[in-house]
């Protein structure tokens, strides 16, 4: 870290200054003779960071720093910045930055610039941030600042920058003590001829004591807020939607909240807490480790947080120990919550803690774990209405592909889930199955289904076939195909199908429209057998103790309580005290026999061990 904030021994014996003896001006280095005050106690002046942003002259307006219970603070209208969504504010507005962050160099006293309620434009160029310089509105919807790039179309033009690549950011040449607050960023005027990871709406590398609270950000190109390296950080009350809408959903970026980790080394404290990401490209939440030698860091909390209609909600690439609690994870694409190598490094999160988060009805699995050396622990949540399995263990080929040890599944409810509850289908050591109930999941239990006609009509999210008699939610998950388009069911009455967005932040679930009335469609049939617990893989050492796993339904949809199939293995397990009664067809299949361990006391299990 730089040494360049007195330390508080060292103020004490400075003398105290009337803060109305500095005047800052847009083009000014430092406030007026600050340093021939301090003397030789001065904290010496941080390094000024390189700009990218093109030269251009402001207007010379001279902003009064008024006296305030905190730190000093500069109207933005004093500044040089107009306010009336017409005027370029970017330049005045770097030149204020600068200004501010030389005073901080100087005297270690923070500074905010408040930007009254206005539509402030930010044309052509990202602003290189300061350290001690604060920015703060009047509420989302009151400040407005709109990002655009009409000029310069390769320029990405975030609101605020400071990376590693364009302005040298490290530990020791980092942004801190600075606040964002109380505002909107607009990013729909940013196009791009490529897809531009930098064309975010914040996009800080190396933040120590960074506060983000009260901002909705939407539209942008790249990631809404897109931060790497958050030290002694608070993401609180931040709205994320519609961001990343350049990304097809398979690139890098394109989040609403895309934390890099690993900067800082083996901690990095940061709190993400009453967040939401709705439709954004990629994840709604991801934090991903930024170099795959790099220890993966502890620290990391999302708190209370909600995530929808996103490729992925909440994604771990990389952390360890990370604590997701009390979250909503709803209609997202792939998964609710996910543990993969899907990151740059390929490298999954590992001994994290999800407890009592809503993952509900996410277009296809509930929870996605793999390429993790595991330890992973999952309590009180509910898993449920998802559109393929509620809980899958399953290892991308692009990752670590070393069993998970010491997965726990303790005291979820998991039902209503399109197959089965829990799935394993990547090797598990030791893994911890407790106290869970298990119910009415393999609700994609229809026959295969086609027609056409007068009677079959579509809509942006629906279609209807007045002759149909569908079983309800027996197509959950299953692709419906007209012509040359697919749509993904997220739901059916007995005459109609409700449709998912065919991507996120889409507001039809076809590409290229809803077909004309009466186009033929076809459904696919039902997988068979559907369970409660499927062990696919090799799985050693397991404690199954004490789920109640049954269907409790009156049309049965829940082939079996247990199920180990043919490429599956149950060695040296400890299940007991199950009850697995109520099941479709009966308690447990077992294609492969388990071996060794300990089997007892488990209700309507013939085979007890």
């Amino acid at each position: 870290m730089r040494a360049t904030t007195a330390q508080p021994a060292q103020r004490a014996q400075r003398p105290q200054l009337d803060r109305r003896r500095f005047l800052t001006t847009a083009g000014l280095a430092v406030l007026g003779g600050a340093a021939g005050v301090w003397g030789s106690g001065a904290a010496q002046a941080r390094p000024a960071p390189a700009t990218t942003a093109p030269v251009t002259t402001a207007p010379a307006t001279t902003a009064p720093v008024t006296d305030v219970a905190g730190p000093a603070v500069v109207n933005a209208r004093d500044g040089g910045l107009a306010g009336d969504g017409v005027t370029n504010d970017q330049p005045a507005l770097q030149a204020l930055v600068d200004a501010l962050g030389e005073a901080y160099d100087a005297d270690g006293l923070g500074r905010v610039i408040y930007c009254p309620p206005g539509a402030y434009s930010m044309r052509d160029a990202g602003t290189v941030w300061r350290s001690g310089v604060s920015l703060v509105g009047a509420g989302p919807g009151v400040t407005r600042f709109l990002l655009s790039n009409p000029g310069r179309p390769t320029d990405p033009s975030p609101l605020a920058f400071f990376t590693t690549l364009e302005h040298g950011a490290s530990r020791d040449n980092h942004v801190a003590d600075c606040t964002f607050a109380r505002f909107e960023i607009d990013g729909s005027g940013v196009e791009s001829p490529t897809y531009n990871v930098l064309a975010k709406g914040l996009g800080l590398q190396y933040v120590l004591r960074g506060h983000f609270r009260e901002l909705y950000i939407h539209d942008t190109a790249a990631s809404g807020l897109g931060c790497d390296f958050l030290q002694d950080t608070m993401i609180e009350g931040v709205v994320v939607e519609g961001c990343g809408r350049l990304n097809s959903g398979t690139g890098i970026g394109g989040a609403g909240f895309g934390i890099g980790i690993g900067g800082w080394g083996p901690v990095e404290r940061l709190t993400m807490s009453g967040c939401t990401a709705v439709g954004n490209g990629t994840n709604g939440f991801f934090v991903e480790l930024q170099k795959r030698y790099w220890t993966p860091p502890r620290g990391i909390r999302i708190v209370g947080c909600h995530a929808e209609d996103n490729h992925f909600g909440i994604s771990d690439w990389g952390a360890d120990g990370m604590i997701v609690s009390a979250c909503t994870l709803t209609a997202n694409h792939v998964a609710g919550f996910d543990i993969s190598a899907h990151g740059t490094t390929r490298v999954g999160g590992r001994k994290g803690i999800v407890t009592d988060c809503v993952i509900d009805r996410n277009v296809r699995h509930g929870l996605v774990v793999g390429n993790t050396p595991g330890r992973y622990t999952f309590r009180g949540n509910r898993i449920s209405g998802n559109g393929c399995y509620g809980y899958w263990q399953y290892n991308l080929s692009i990752g670590d592909q070393e069993p998970a040890a010491l997965i726990v599944l303790d005291s979820n409810e998991i039902d209503n889930n399109a197959l089965d509850g829990i799935r394993t289908g990547a090797a598990t050591v030791d893994a911890t199955l407790v106290d869970n109930r298990v119910l009415d999941n393999g609700r994609r239990c229809a026959p295969c289904g086609s027609g056409g006609g007068s009677g079959v009509s579509y809509t942006e999210m629906s279609m209807l076939d007045a002759g149909a008699h569908w079983i309800p939610d027996g197509h959950v998950g299953k692709p419906v195909t007209v012509g040359s388009q697919r749509a993904i069911v997220i739901g059916n009455s007995p005459t109609e199908l409700h449709l998912a967005p065919f991507r996120p932040g889409a507001t039809t679930a076809w590409a290229a429209g809803p077909p004309a009335r009466g186009v033929g469609y076809s459904l696919p049939g039902a997988p068979d057998p559907r369970a409660g617990i499927t062990l696919d893989c090799a799985t050693d050492r397991p404690t199954i103790r004490g789920n109640r796993i049954w269907d409790s339904q009156r049309r049965k949809t829940q082939c079996y309580g247990l199920w180990i199939t043919d490429s599956g293995t149950c060695a040296s397990g400890w299940v007991d005290d199950n009850n697995l009664d109520g099941n479709a067809i009966r308690a447990a299949r077992f294609d492969t026999e388990p071996s060794g361990g300990h089997w007892g006391d488990n209700d309507s299990l013939a085979t007890a061990r």
